[in-house]
């Protein structure tokens, strides 16, 4: 098979993204997430928004209402908080049937703990460079 050959069976069998369409679903509901975060923050302030938002996340997961939501937004419903309480929920919810320690104590974090690991060794590095630029200056 030549390349030329192959091109077009990939794009035979493959189907363009509506781009446009998922822009605008991901908008919707990232948006209204980032809303409702900002109605919470107003009614009972920024000390439990956060906490609410996780909560509400967990809570869809449980009822497995987040991935229909995620399916319909893609990345508009796993940029905010409520994506990664999602992804640790989704976790937990998976491996709950091979016990309390080694399903879900050991696999709850196996999504969202690289991100906790890297966001933490990057933040370090960040205020380390940070520290010493201004000692230097």
């Amino acid at each position: 098979m030549t390349q030329s050959e192959y091109k077009k069976l990939v794009d035979k069998v493959s189907s363009n993204s509506p781009i446009f369409k998922n822009c605008i679903r991901a908008f919707i509901v990232g948006g209204t997430i980032c809303v409702l975060g900002q109605f919470i923050h107003n009614l009972v302030g920024p000390d439990y928004t956060v906490v609410i938002l996780i909560v509400i996340g967990c809570f869809l997961t449980a009822l497995n209402l987040y991935s229909p939501i995620g399916k319909f937004s893609g990345a508009g419903s796993l940029v905010p908080i409520t994506g990664f309480a999602n992804a640790v929920a989704a976790a937990a919810v998976e491996f709950k049937s091979e016990g309390a320690i080694l399903g879900l104590g050991a696999k709850i974090f196996a999504v969202a703990g690289p991100v906790i690991v890297y966001g933490l060794l990057t933040s370090s590095a960040i205020g380390l460079i940070y520290y010493l630029i201004g000692v230097l200056l």
